[in-house]
């Protein structure tokens, strides 16, 4: 019986010979088969979706909410991949300064996300706004010299370091093949298809991981349409689900079971995988969110208490919650406040717990509003 995935099919001869897989288009046929255990995977993902969709939406600072959740999913999808970098790099006042490879990375993944949200108001998910997304993802870092914005023209292949064509793991469709691949991937984005859009995200990342299109920097494009596709369907208003912890604690898994579906066509086994991180991660956001909300509400109390310098202090503290790492000369040009001011409201937070003095000898004294990144450093 012909895979419904795919086949591998020849490409040259002799000792050059290697085999590339040449993926079916989407939908998969014969169709899914709707189980009842995969029917309940998705009421519970489209249920968890909606209530952190409804929580989002009642947050008066969601866009403080998402702009440091894209920073963790960028860390977490680049670490995926690798990169060697911690919460504490990415947020580093002084980053301009100490920006080494690995957190250049983390920084690109962030403007590449915040370049396709903005291209997705004049632009479907595409292959142009992919492309498009990738030469930001790309621009000056590791692999910046591979054709970034570009799909490949030549043979690419994934497996440990060192690996060739010979002894790669999988071998993703030849160049040609790719382009017509990728050309009918766009077509099922965009078609009339009746499927749910958590079953067609599903089918549409491990598809995209399969042709690989570009000769690097795959699986982080491929994890960052996932909260494009959710917004553009409208299951989420602001683009708060992110599922690259799952995707990471459990990466052995994550690659097993696409290549389940490239050599035996079992869709379903993979679908069930993708609901539950889509309702695990939902379940975690909601979470991080409660905590956060609590913990301002808490502090915002303690800082209400004080006597001395209480505007410059609510100043402060409101910079603290977009940057929970802080200098004090930075903070005094970025807020339009003197420094000997920011210092007393510095100490001020000090004083009722907020912000501690961070020991790190490199660094100018820096102050971290250490409760709030223990909520964001879980998992990282």
């Amino acid at each position: 019986m012909k895979n419904r995935a795919g086949e591998y099919k020849k490409n040259l001869s002799g000792d050059m010979q290697y085999h590339s897989y040449d993926p079916q288009p989407l939908p998969p046929n014969p169709p899914l088969a709707m189980e009842d255990d995969l029917i309940a995977l998705l009421v519970k993902a489209n249920r968890m979706l909606g209530m952190l969709d409804a929580l989002s939406n009642r947050i008066p600072n969601i866009e403080l909410f998402v702009s440091m959740y894209v920073r963790k999913e960028a860390l977490l999808s680049s670490q995926i991949e690798g990169t060697q970098a911690t919460l504490e790099d990415i947020l580093d006042p002084d980053i301009d300064e100490n920006t080494n490879r690995n957190v250049a990375d983390v920084i690109n993944y962030i403007k590449a996300m915040a370049y396709a949200n903005e291209l997705m108001r004049e632009l479907p998910l595409c292959n142009r706004l992919l492309r498009e997304t990738h030469a930001v993802l790309m621009e000056n870092v590791r692999g910046g010299d591979k054709e970034p914005g570009e799909f490949r023209r030549s043979q690419n292949w994934i497996g440990p370091q060192g690996s060739t064509l010979k002894t790669a793991v999988y071998i993703p469709p030849n160049p040609e093949d790719m382009q017509q691949a990728m050309s009918e991937w766009e077509k099922f984005i965009n078609g009339e298809d009746e499927i749910d859009p958590l079953i067609q995200i599903a089918l549409i990342h491990y598809q995209f991981e399969t042709i690989h299109p570009f000769l690097d920097g795959n699986g982080r494009i491929g994890r960052l349409m996932i909260p494009l596709f959710l917004k553009e369907k409208q299951l989420l208003n602001h683009p708060t689900l992110y599922i690259s912890c799952f995707l990471k604690r459990n990466r052995i898994e994550y690659y097993d079971r696409m290549m389940e579906v490239r050599l035996k066509g079992n869709f379903e086994q993979w679908v069930r995988f993708f609901l539950k991180a889509v309702a695990e991660s939902a379940h975690d956001a909601i979470q991080t969110i409660d905590l956060l909300l609590a913990l301002h509400e808490s502090d915002l109390a303690k800082v209400m208490e004080l006597k001395q310098s209480l505007k410059s202090t609510i100043k402060v503290f409101e910079y603290v919650k977009k940057n929970p790492i802080i200098e004090i000369k930075k903070t005094s040009a970025e807020i339009g406040i003197v420094f000997n001011t920011v210092a007393k409201a510095v100490k001020n937070l000090m004083d009722v717990g907020i912000l501690k003095q961070t020991e790190n000898a490199r660094r100018n004294r820096c102050f971290a509003y250490e409760e709030y990144l223990v909520i964001l450093r879980k998992d990282t």
